[in-house]
């Protein structure tokens, strides 16, 4: 049998279309037969033909998917020879190919692990050294953040550090010789056990070598260090907080985050989502609900499938939470890391706040599609597969450029590496603060989307862009871009 579940990178509908992922039940995860996980609907699947696992009868089961649920069936090249292709992967890549060149799907249709999404998705499982990268305008590797829980973080690898060589390989001459794929592969799988001598250097100067080690550990998707707090700006009390990912696990965080600022009277925001690519639909919508005091039975979101699949189609409405707060104006923080359930978010409070709203920082990503999950559990096979579109309470959802030409406000500004994480003095914080305060700032310019998966993840040409890989494979690249 084939389950299916919605997100935005798409819940198991992924957008995943609840959700960079959104995913229907959004963002993730499911069982072969997952239950409703949020705005996305579960349908009944299409049985498929008990067969084995070869390569043309997985490829033949993946053509099978898309020909019935791909958003843009006009856009599906099914005349695509499978025996050309020696992998399940490029043979999705290649049917959706005519998508990809419009930018309606920039790699977000492919095939994972059941298994392995939803470890992501339930528990925030994954492995790695526990840190995120970037390379800046000079093609310097730098951390922007580092994980609770992971080697990096053990070792004092933190935001600001540079990383200089890689097992003896400089970062310069593995850019040279291989681009950016050649520092992906020196960094090795994302197997627990696998580890890496660096030589960095911290934002002091001090340089030094460092083993790191791969572990599988639980991402924190609200940080205990930095990642919700309240913001002292003159007489003024602004609630901060910021989200990784968009998984099950963040559901406590932001009702914490939310009770703490409900308590404090706090009535302006900043939400920084500035390197989050998404996740489940449904945590979307809890933090649309947290922010929804007084506004329970309004339209947060509209999901549509193609025509042929209309009885999909659902809304969600605004469910205040004990811990909703009814904000007056709120700074979200985004670059082009930012994606799916985030742009999701972002989207859903322009009907209600309009210009007491504003983005800071870049472009984002730009992904108002969402996945549905397509299992065939005897293979381990998930084929998360774009086929809803998200949209908000006025119907607006074309940002396949990103959102800076749909929010009616917005500030640049630049990460700022030498300050952390929630760190008022932080550059795009300052700015957020700045935008809240009333004061001045320059608008974002709008960047034309591309068809390839990583260009989009820096917002300003010539600025710090993310660290993935031309063409992601692995949820987590896809959802925490930039992790390794």
């Amino acid at each position: 049998m084939t389950g299916r579940v919605f997100s935005m990178r798409g819940k198991g509908l992924a957008l995943a279309a609840g959700c960079a992922a959104m995913l229907a039940s959004c963002g993730g995860g499911g069982s072969s037969s997952p239950p409703p996980t949020g705005a996305a609907p579960t349908p009944t699947p299409t049985p498929a033909p008990v067969a084995t696992c070869s390569l043309r009868a997985r490829q033949d089961w993946a053509l099978a998917q898309l020909t019935e649920w791909y958003l843009f069936p006009t856009l599906l090249d099914t005349t695509v020879n499978a025996a050309a292709h020696a992998t399940v992967d490029s043979y999705i890549d290649a049917l959706v190919a005519p998508a990809r060149a419009q930018s309606r799907d920039r790699y977000f249709t492919y095939l994972t692990s059941i298994a392995e999404e939803n470890a992501y998705y339930q528990q925030g499982e994954t492995a790695g050294f526990g840190m995120r990268l970037s390379l800046d305008a000079s093609n310097r590797l730098v951390v922007t953040e580092s994980f609770e829980g992971g080697s990096a973080l053990a070792n004092n690898v933190d935001r600001g550090t540079e990383i200089l060589e890689i097992n003896g390989a400089s970062v310069s001459g593995l850019l040279a010789t291989g681009g950016v794929d050649a520092l992906v592969q020196a960094l090795g799988p994302d197997d627990a056990g696998v580890s890496r001598a660096m030589t960095v250097r911290d934002q002091s100067g001090v340089q030094r070598n460092v083993t790191l080690t791969k572990t599988t550990f639980a991402l924190d998707p609200v940080s205990d260090r930095y990642g919700a707090k309240i913001i002292t700006d003159g007489a003024r009390r602004i609630g901060y907080i910021n989200l990784r990912t968009f998984i099950d696990t963040a559901d406590a965080d932001l009702r914490a985050a939310f009770a703490q600022f409900k308590a404090q009277g706090v009535t302006e925001l900043i939400v920084d989502l500035r390197y989050n690519g998404g996740g489940l639909i449904s945590i979307a919508e809890l933090f649309g609900d947290l922010m929804g005091e007084g506004r329970g039975g309004q339209i947060f979101d509209y999901i549509t499938f193609r025509d042929s699949k209309a009885s999909e189609n659902e809304s969600y409405a605004f469910h205040p939470q004990p811990q909703s707060i009814a904000p007056s104006r709120i700074a979200f923080i985004g670059t082009g890391g930012t994606a799916s359930a985030s742009e999701m978010l972002i989207n859903g409070m322009v009907p209600y706040l309009g210009t007491n709203m504003a983005l800071v920082g870049s472009n984002t990503y730009g992904k108002p599609v969402g996945q549905v999950a397509l299992d065939r559990p005897e293979c381990d096979d998930r084929l998360r597969a774009i086929a809803l579109k998200v949209e908000n309470a006025s119907h607006q959802g074309e940002y396949f450029t990103g959102l800076a030409s749909t929010v009616p406000k917005s500030c640049r500004a630049t990460d700022d590496i030498s300050h952390q994480l929630g760190d008022p003095d932080e550059a795009m914080i300052r700015t957020a603060l700045d935008f809240l305060a009333g004061r001045s700032c320059t608008a974002i310019t709008s960047v034309t989307a591309t068809a390839t998966a990583s260009t989009a993840r820096v917002g300003v040409p010539g600025e710090r862009r993310l660290l993935v890989p031309d063409v992601p494979r692995s949820t987590k690249e896809r959802e925490l871009p930039g992790a390794y």
